[in-house]
């Protein structure tokens, strides 16, 4: 493996009894060829000294912001100047809460914050840690500033206890940052995302919608920037923070999100159907609030234009991808709906499992098949799936 030949690593170590596994992490990136500095938090040396880690990469591991090793007294600004990546494995619930709001009282987090280059964390605590309110927007923040989250994965823990805040296995996180690394599979790509349900007006207070949060969408469009390519985003009635290098078009009908599909299509290369869009709207919505009158309205429905299959009839059509959210027979509905639009791929989940959630999985149908992707963060689906497509691209 020399596939990190040339590439210079920051490993953040972190106090956790996954820490041990970082050695493994720090062995496997040698051996692929990077050059890679250690920098521990004073709690993480409990679990696993810095000799460790000064045997594994032939260089010093740093734990003090003061260390006399950097003449300067500058080491939260030279240390990762000539970094391409920092890597912290394992990150903590405390670290992620540092780098979120951007707090430093120690090297590692001072690094982090006076940083240059990218930023990936791997995080590792105990389930309810990493369940917990605080905790996840915490990750919302970081993953909105641009910042690589790679796990958790669900598991057995340190504590005894089974659930999500796993870290990611050594070899799983090495891939991720190869991934970082390497080429951009979808640079020089323009790809369109929907996300999030759409809102069909009753009245002028007053609208049919659905559970749709626009998680999995706004991932999609995340792991598609992370993939290099020109992103734009479709989304409809949600309040989430636009990822990184995402360019964003808000829509609240069914009606807007496919005018303004349909304006950002013209050339792309991938469309990605993640939204939630509502099959009918009101045809005789009414022009003010709507009072008791002791009579029930009488609603009008009309269909809405389906956007898919509308992208999917163009001469020059993009790659199409679909989503199908069902509540039961999957496989069934979704082959069906796959066969019906005439696309290339499905992305399909079962909604009760996933509306709302910050985890999902997901089966995959295609002419192969079917391809399925573990219950995970939904910013770890949606890079498999951005894998997948770009495994079914046309060659340039």
């Amino acid at each position: 493996m020399t596939e990190l030949v040339g590439k210079r690593i920051l490993l953040g170590v972190t106090g956790g009894i996954a820490a041990y596994k970082a050695a493994l992490l720090v062995r496997s990136l040698v051996t692929a060829g990077a050059d890679v500095q250690v920098v521990m938090t004073e709690a993480a040396t409990a679990f696993v000294g810095p000799a460790t880690f000064q045997a594994l990469s032939g260089k010093p591991a740093f734990t003090d912001m003061w260390d006399a090793r950097i003449p300067n007294g500058m080491g939260h600004i030279e240390l990762s100047r000539d970094r391409d990546l920092i890597v912290v494995a394992p990150a903590t619930a405390d670290f992620i809460a540092k780098a979120a709001h951007g707090l430093a009282d120690d090297l590692l987090s001072t690094l982090a914050l006076a940083r240059e280059c990218p930023m990936m964390l791997a995080p590792a605590m105990n389930r309810q840690m990493w369940e917990h309110p605080a905790t996840q927007r915490n990750a919302r923040m970081l993953t909105a500033d641009g910042v690589l989250l790679v796990g958790p994965e669900a598991g057995d823990q340190a504590c005894g206890e089974t659930g999500m805040g796993r870290m990611l296995e050594p070899d799983a996180i090495h891939a991720e940052i190869v991934r970082a690394l390497g080429p951009k599979s979808l640079a020089g790509r323009h790809v369109v995302v929907t996300a999030g349900p759409t809102f069909e007006p009753i009245d002028t207070v007053r609208g049919m919608t659905n559970l749709s949060s626009g998680k999995m969408g706004f991932a999609v469009a995340q792991a598609a920037a992370e993939a290099g390519a020109r992103v734009t985003l479709v989304a409809g009635t949600v309040s989430l923070a636009t990822p990184a290098g995402v360019e964003r078009v808000n829509v609240v009908t069914a009606r807007e999100m496919h005018a303004a599909v349909m304006a950002a299509v013209a050339g792309a290369h991938v469309f990605i159907a993640v939204a939630a869009v509502a099959d009918y709207h009101v045809k005789n919505a009414a022009a003010h609030k709507l009072k008791k009158n002791g009579e029930l309205p009488k609603l009008e429905l009309e269909e809405n234009p389906d956007i898919l299959a509308s992208v999917a009839a163009l001469p020059e059509r993009p790659f199409c991808v679909g989503f199908a959210a069902e509540t039961e027979n999957l496989r069934e509905y979704a082959q069906a709906k796959r066969r019906k639009k005439r696309i290339p791929l499905l992305a399909a989940n079962l909604a009760q499992h996933a509306f709302g959630r910050d985890d999902n999985a997901l089966t995959l149908f295609d002419d192969s098949g079917e391809h399925h992707f573990d219950r995970a963060p939904k910013i770890v689906v949606a890079r498999q799936l951005v894998a997948h497509i770009v495994a079914m691209l046309p060659r340039r």
